[in-house]
């Protein structure tokens, strides 16, 4: 089976890169399956602190693949579509933080790839979109879910019923994408961003992540709790300890860099 998904190490950063650029990254089932193993090795690895994802050519992932969705029935849709959102939401509550460097085309399938991502960097030349209704389907991978909750309803909603496709800018203002760069500067920034993540405490880092994407999905009262409980098992670790003794001795902390999950 041909490799549609590259998974390499820098350090501690993992990248994993959608490299199917004939099909422009297309998430066919083969794609879908790669990718899904390529999570069960990171998982396994407690070298990788911050996962880079993007994609081969010219596109991110520029969606689903039509022809394979083409004779599907409405129980071969649900399931395509459950797998889907299953994959994405395993990297989404990966521990170590996942920036997604969108190098062009993430449109459907690819836009919600990119938003199962903690921190998105856009290339100038990335274009951003929903364009299922015009294809007679609804959004699938839960970029219903997700689109809303990162832009707001209204926006969203604007989107998704009209199919639009944007360009980075208009994406950054929406509040789609975190920075805008240029295309040659695209992997050198998330390097750099994932080099800043990592010179903290990886095991405060993944506990503010949980803290994050669990509380938002609760009210604030219960959400406060949470964030309590969280804080509480920061000092559990050796790290809560290095890091204020450096703080209060005024040198740079030493964290034993190895990911645990929290």
């Amino acid at each position: 089976m041909s490799r549609l998904i590259k998974w390499e190490k820098e350090g501690a950063i993992g990248i994993i890169t959608i490299n199917s650029p004939a099909t422009l990254n297309a998430l066919n089932t083969q794609v879908l399956a790669q990718l899904d193993e390529c999570i069960d090795e990171v998982e396994k690895e407690e070298s990788i602190g911050v996962l880079i994802l993007t994609g081969e050519g010219k596109a991110f992932v520029a969606g689903a693949d039509i022809k394979e969705m083409l004779p599907l029935d409405a129980k071969q849709g649900e399931k395509l579509g459950a797998n889907g959102s299953r994959i994405f939401r395993r990297l989404e509550t990966l521990p170590m933080p996942v920036i997604a460097a969108i190098n062009g085309f993430a449109l459907g399938g690819g836009n919600e790839l990119a938003m199962a991502c903690d921190i998105r960097i856009a290339s100038e030349k990335a274009k951003f979109g929903q364009p299922e209704v015009g294809l007679g389907i609804t959004p699938g991978f839960a970029g219903t879910q997700r689109l809303p909750r990162l832009i707001g309803p209204a926006a969203a909603k604007e989107l998704i019923y009209t199919g639009k496709i944007i360009g980075a800018q208009e994406a950054k203002e929406l509040g789609l994408v975190n920075r805008v760069v240029a295309p040659e500067e695209l992997m050198d920034v998330a390097k750099g961003l994932a080099e800043d993540i990592l010179k903290n405490s990886w095991n405060a880092v993944a506990l503010s992540k949980k803290a994050i994407n669990d509380g938002l999905q609760l009210d604030i009262e219960s959400a406060m709790d949470l964030e309590a409980k969280i804080f509480g098992e920061c000092f559990l670790s050796p790290d809560q300890k290095e890091g204020m003794s450096a703080f209060v001795e005024k040198r740079s902390a030493k964290f034993n860099h190895s990911r645990r999950k929290a």
